[in-house]
């Protein structure tokens, strides 16, 4: 049985690889607002968009 990685995990490897080895950000290759685009600049990035910086906790 094959192991087979989704467009997004591929993508999203491919983002974090073309860092890696020094690609510039804009050196990516999907279309813009699209789902693969948006992984490729996460895996580049090294987080996901939606998962931005924790808030400081109030004092309680």
């Amino acid at each position: 049985m094959g192991m087979r990685q989704s467009p997004i995990l591929k993508a999203i490897s491919e983002g974090a690889h073309a860092r890696a080895i020094g690609r510039p950000k804009d050196a990516c290759p999907y279309p813009v607002r699209s789902p693969e685009r948006k992984a490729w600049l996460e895996g580049y990035d090294g987080t996901p968009t939606e998962d931005g910086p924790d808030s400081p906790m109030a004092d309680a």
